[in-house]
């Protein structure tokens, strides 16, 4: 039932790069070079003696002469290239060094005049401003950088709310959300609100300020505050508690009321808290003393719903899986005056999400969302969700168009247990006793009172496991009764018991089988009062155990009340040992036989386990 939320379409101001005044230097000193090296003779030009070359003009030998202010520049019959220059006198011009050269050797010598006035100017003018313009840019890069910096510090203290694009085609609404009828009859008054609010405040009626979602993780409670912006059509707010906290003090209170500030240019709208208990765990806890950063946002966050002024639509929607350890004046009315719980799916829930998940999956005619329901009891909206890619996966790796009912299931197993280890290889004996021990808990499981009917019962090893058994409830079940805890008891203690009874000793297969038979029993005891020890809750809570708190408050009373709690734990586990001694005894020539057809088949179904009791209805010992 989670859903991502859409990256906001919010224009970005391109930003300057940090290197920006490297990258200009070297662009003007390549400029630079190029200059010179475009603008430098070509060729090295030798310096000769003025008389030189008024005797090569008299012999002849000079076929151009070209005059650059002072400087003459002069080619000969041998190379016929400028290769040769020399230097006159700044009053002397070319007619008078030449008088005396015969005019029919002058006249045929090419001569140009070269004005290098303007040339040389804005030469020696571009030399002379590079230095400066290197200068200019070097204080624009600093003085821009002292400004990024003085930016970035002002929005340090922003708030980090990402504000959904209310464009958007695809708008998430209560259609997309199912399950959680009770939930959305809640917020759907939220959503009333938001779109007719003379309709309230004109009987007097005060908006409800927050909204607190509490259920465990993956029950959609952000998908809900999505949908319910969706359904009011206003602008949608939505941070993490962490998102508040920084590592400098004062950082998280600004985001905060900087956070509000927004809400309110843009009210009506909703603000979308997720995880609240990040910066929502009760004060004073010793962390910090009074400057602690957490619990400086907290007063601001309390500060800020408290001040909200009248008329101004803006809603606050928190959402934790952590209820116990919220500060008291954050659930006080006035500020989350609603409390809403959103729980795991029911069975028809179940069946709903599934829908909305199989969507845009091909299914099988033979693939029945009513009994994957049943077959995934506690089960989150998440978990379903990922249920059913792991079934198109499975699919599409084995090459088929549609997805099976067989590749659901064995889906299930993979996100319960783990995929399967293919890659283990168990001895003969291991198998076999893998075998009894899944038939041990199958057959207490079918005498004993209360338990749920066996589902699959299988040998492949999954994950840590070596094997499974699967009792599927007929129903969802909110009560559980002592009768109904002594069956599982029983259930849990059949793989050990027959372990025991048929080959003469226990292996470690039934660790797991009994660290959850011991935690049943000892809650029943603390908690439940289903002992002789009668109606009394031993011990708090471990959900109330967060860092800050004193961890001796665990334990309230005394070591003769701790004997007797062991004693009375040992009772109740010895009780369900021997209520699964006395059915593998009577019935072991049906272990036999279970445990003979798992080594050959290695899973069976509910139907061919059920075939081995027709001729013997079950009789349930207590």
């Amino acid at each position: 039932m989670s859903e991502d939320f859409p990256k906001p379409q919010i224009p970005k101001i391109p930003q300057k790069h940090q290197n920006s005044f490297l990258y200009v230097l070297i662009v003007a000193l390549v400029i630079t070079s190029l200059y010179f090296f475009f603008s430098s003779p070509k060729s090295v030009i030798e310096k000769v003696p003025l008389n030189t070359f008024i005797e090569n003009v008299n012999q002849g030998q000079v076929t151009k002469i070209e005059v650059n202010g002072n400087r003459i520049n002069f080619s000969t019959k041998k190379d016929g290239v400028i290769d040769y220059y020399t230097v006159k006198e700044p009053s002397a011009t070319l007619n008078d060094l030449l008088k005396d050269a015969p005019l029919q050797i002058v006249s045929s010598i090419d001569t140009e005049i070269v004005d290098t006035q303007a040339t040389s100017f804005w030469r020696d003018l571009l030399i002379s401003l590079i230095p400066f313009a290197l200068i200019i840019v070097f204080f624009m890069f600093m003085m821009r950088q002292a400004q990024n910096s003085n930016n970035q510090a002002i929005s340090f203290g922003k708030s980090r709310a990402r504000l959904s694009d209310d464009s958007a085609n695809k708008r998430t609404t209560f259609a997309n959300v199912a399950g959680a009828k009770e939930a959305k009859e809640e917020l759907a008054e939220i959503v009333d609100f938001l779109k007719h609010p003379k309709k309230y405040l004109s009987i007097g009626a005060k908006i409800p300020k927050g909204v607190i979602l509490i259920g465990p993780p993956g029950c959609g409670k952000t998908l809900l505050a999505r949908a319910v912006a969706g359904e009011a059509d206003v602008p949608f707010f939505n941070i993490s508690g962490s998102e508040f906290v920084e590592m400098f003090v004062g950082v998280g209170a600004s985001r905060v009321r900087d956070l509000f500030k927004r809400a309110k240019r843009n009210a009506p709208c909703i603000i979308f808290i997720d995880e609240i208990d990040a910066v929502g765990r009760h004060r004073g806890a010793g962390l910090g003393g009074g400057h602690d950063e957490r619990e400086q946002t907290l007063n601001q966050i309390l500060t800020e719903m408290d001040g909200f002024e009248q008329g101004t639509n803006v809603i606050v929607i928190a959402a934790t899986n952590r209820p116990d350890v919220l500060d008291p004046a954050l659930l006080r009315p006035g500020r989350f005056d609603r409390r809403i719980v959103v729980d795991q799916p029911d069975i028809k829930d179940r069946e709903e999400i599934l829908k909305v998940h199989s969507r845009n999956k091909p299914l099988d005619k033979t693939v029945d969302l009513l009994k994957i329901a049943q077959q995934t009891p506690g089960f989150s909206g998440a978990d379903l969700e990922n249920l059913m890619n792991e079934a198109a996966i499975l699919t599409a790796r084995q090459n088929k168009r549609k997805i099976s009912m067989q590749a659901i299931e064995n889906s299930i197993e993979k996100v319960v247990m783990g995929p399967e280890r293919k890659s283990r290889v168990m001895s003969k004996e291991e198998k076999r006793i893998t075998a009894y021990h899944e038939a041990g808990h199958a057959i207490v499981g079918y005498y004993s009172p209360k338990c749920d009917p066996i589902h699959k019962i299988s040998i492949i090893s999954r994950g840590m496991s070596l094997g499974a058994t699967w009792f599927l409830p007929e129903e969802d079940k909110h009560l559980n009764s002592r009768s109904k805890y002594m069956s599982e008891l029983s259930a849990l203690m059949g793989g050990y018991t027959s372990e025991e009874l048929i080959f003469g000793e226990m292996t470690t297969g039934a660790s797991n089988d009994l660290e959850r038979a011991s935690l049943i029993a000892r809650r029943m005891v603390k908690e439940f009062g289903m002992s002789k020890l009668g109606p009394i809750i031993y011990g708090e809570s471990e959900q109330e155990v967060f860092l800050g708190k004193d961890f001796n408050r665990m334990r309230n009373y005394s070591e003769k009340i701790a004997a007797q709690i062991d004693d009375e734990v040992e009772k109740i586990l010895k009780t369900a040992y021997e209520s699964a001694q006395l059915i593998l005894k009577k019935h072991q020539p049906v272990l036999h036989k279970i445990a003979e057809n798992l080594l050959q088949k290695e899973t069976l179904t509910h139907e061919e386990f059920m075939a081995f009791f027709e001729k013997s209805p079950p009789k349930k010992i207590a």
